[in-house]
């Protein structure tokens, strides 16, 4: 059942530095490198925050179920969050921000962690299998697999970029209500206030936009009739690591059978499905976070 309210998050530290190219990135930082449990890496969707990983990360940090303190980063892409906008957006591209990543990561000293990719985030974790494979220790793919489903592709390109920024809480839940309701009907009202505030409200509390819409032009070319490059090659990459995929039980994006491929092809590949909710599942219920919350420690173990 979705969470009512937000976990009491642990104090993070949003730290900044720059990509190759001189840009500014964020990052938020939870926990401390001196703790003694294997970091998590929490990497977004294609328009989202390091603040969707909020609830998680709090738990993960904290030690949920009697799991260790571990050291939790999650990430704000380039145009995203608070991270810097790009004069040039053709640089909102998969090599572009996997390099991001990795200089993120040499930041902060981080050598080894399980990634938890949502969306976008688990294109990232398997390009990174094949960039650095040495760094993923484990691996969560969010309703992300190798072969992208035309009718999502269709549903997100009709929104990104072309839809006036909430000025309060409540224009941001009726957005998202008008946008998600279809997919996500397990939602309950505090639920949706909690999505809302994930997805717009900035760090003062001011809902508005959180990303560059020049983001759109980077889906503007997709050729729906033509089906989207399968990414078999990259997802076995991941065969050394164990790998958690969760769907959205009304996902469009990640069909039944390319996760039963996912499972098929892995050889030590675990599913979870998240009823009443569509592409990509939130992570802020209780059930979804100690599913991952048990993941990370069994890869620790």
């Amino acid at each position: 059942m979705p969470l009512a309210e937000p976990l009491a998050e642990p104090s993070f530290e949003s730290c900044f530095i720059s990509a190759s190219d001189g840009l500014r990135l964020h990052f938020r930082d939870y926990g401390s490198p001196l703790d003694p449990g294997l970091p998590v890496v929490c990497l977004p969707g294609l328009t989202r925050s390091a603040a969707d990983f909020g609830p998680l990360a709090s738990a993960l940090a904290g030690g949920l179920a009697g799991n260790r303190r571990r050291r939790v980063l999650a990430l704000d892409y380039r145009g995203r969050g608070l991270s810097g906008y790009d004069r040039d957006w053709k640089n909102y591209s998969l090599p572009v921000e996997n390099d991001d990543i990795l200089s993120v990561l040499t930041a902060a000293g981080v050598e080894r962690a399980v990634l938890v990719g949502t969306s976008r985030g688990g294109l990232h974790v398997m390009l990174l299998s094949a960039t650095r494979p040495s760094i993923i220790a484990g691996a969560v793919l969010n309703d992300i697999g190798p072969v992208l489903e035309p009718q999502g592709l269709a549903r997100i390109r009709s929104y990104v970029g072309k839809l006036p920024p909430p000025k309060s809480e409540a224009d941001a839940v009726d957005l998202l209500k008008r946008l998600m309701s279809e997919h996500f009907k397990g939602l309950r009202e505090a639920d949706w206030a909690l999505y809302a505030k994930l997805t717009f409200a900035d760090e003062t509390g001011r809902f508005g936009g959180r990303y560059d819409q020049k983001l759109m032009k980077t889906i503007e070319s997709i050729d729906l009739e033509q089906p989207a490059p399968a990414l078999w090659a990259q997802f076995d990459g991941l065969r050394a690591v164990p790998l958690l995929a969760i769907r959205g039980g009304n996902s469009d994006l990640l069909s039944p059978a390319t996760l039963a491929e996912m499972a098929r092809r892995h050889p030590n590949c675990e599913t979870y499905i998240v009823e009443g909710e569509g592409h990509p599942p939130l992570l802020i219920d209780a059930p979804s976070i100690q599913r991952i919350a048990a993941f990370v420690a069994q890869t620790e173990g």
